[in-house]
């Protein structure tokens, strides 16, 4: 049904890269939505009020990691990509944690909780499989 969809993926054996560019993608929505409306931002960051500024610059961001998680979906077996889009997940955990547990302008909620999750099983799952990706 999707077969024509088969030679624009990513080619690398195994999920990850698969991952990488499903994530990208949805990244690349929450840009659009952020330059779009506060709205969705607003549900994330529920302890303070969201500026139309702050969305964009969020927007940029996130942007920014989809680029790089892209790049990684189709080159996932370049240590120096395979690198920057770990931290790339290393950096938004960083953040939301830091809002979390620092700021305070998080709770815990499906707006907050989503990225964390995805950071943290990507972390994980590219850690333990960089040997598998990256062979030195």
């Amino acid at each position: 049904m999707l077969d024509f969809l088969a030679p624009y993926l990513p080619q690398a054996v195994g999920w990850l890269p698969k991952w990488q560019l499903f994530i990208a993608a949805t990244a690349v929505f929450n840009s659009v939505q952020n330059f779009a409306t506060i709205k969705l931002t607003q549900r994330v960051y529920d302890r303070v009020p969201v500026t139309a500024l702050q969305a964009r610059t969020f927007a940029i961001w996130t942007l920014t990691s989809a680029v790089v998680r892209a790049y990684a979906a189709y080159n996932i077996n370049e240590k120096h990509v395979y690198d920057m889009a770990f931290f790339t997940y290393l950096i938004a955990f960083g953040h939301f944690s830091s809002e979390f547990f620092i700021f305070r302008s998080v709770t815990v909620n499906p707006g907050s909780m989503s990225p964390v999750i995805v950071s943290t099983l990507s972390l994980v799952w590219m850690f333990t499989q960089y040997e598998f990706y990256v062979k030195s």
